[in-house]
């Protein structure tokens, strides 16, 4: 048996379509360097996306106020285990804000926490409940906008902001999953 002398393969020099060399990602990165994680690449309309998010995030921001609100005012014979599904909830909606708030800086914006616009600019309602079951059908009316809002976001954003749109598609799965506890609770009721 002879041998063959092995061959080197020497790296192809040409790029795939729409895939920059290094030279030209090292030239990009240095340009605007003070607009931060917004590269030339960005395509979506930041000013629209840190709307939506600002819109959002006060959204988010009344849910935590009603959900704490309903979680201290829970009252009657199955108020213990709706009372552990509003604090869950609201922490969860607490931690969708941070998030928010955090995408809203990487797009060098300000997030808008101005208590006195957040209802205004809220997409969801704050609405106390007079009973332990009008507080779950709130919430759950609550959940139901927030899930069609985040949804439209997500599409109107598209793959222009790929980031965003996986932050946004995180919150709505949680939310759908609230809007299902809900749901359930609701369905199972007993008593007034």
């Amino acid at each position: 048996m002879s041998k063959q002398p092995a061959t080197r393969k020497t790296p192809s020099t040409a790029q795939p379509a729409g895939i920059s060399d290094r030279k030209t990602l090292r030239a990009n990165a240095r340009k605007g360097i003070e607009d931060g994680a917004v590269t030339p690449t960005y395509s979506a309309d930041r000013k629209a996306v840190i709307k939506l998010l600002n819109d959002a995030l006060a959204t988010e921001w009344v849910c935590v106020l009603r959900y704490y609100r309903h979680y201290y005012m829970a009252k009657g014979m199955l108020a213990d285990s709706v009372k552990a599904e509003f604090l869950e909830h609201a922490q969860q909606e607490q931690a969708h804000a941070g998030l928010l708030a955090e995408r809203i800086v990487q797009l060098g914006g300000e997030p808008d926490l101005d208590p006195d616009t957040l209802t205004a600019r809220s997409h969801a309602e704050y609405k106390e409940g007079g009973n332990l079951r009008d507080m779950v059908r709130e919430n759950l009316i609550a959940e139901r906008i927030a899930i069609d809002s985040y949804r439209e976001m997500i599409n109107f954003i598209g793959d222009k902001d790929t980031t965003t749109k996986r932050i946004l598609e995180l919150i709505l799965a949680q939310e759908e999953e609230h809007a299902d506890d809900f749901a359930d609770l609701l369905e199972g009721w007993i008593g007034e």
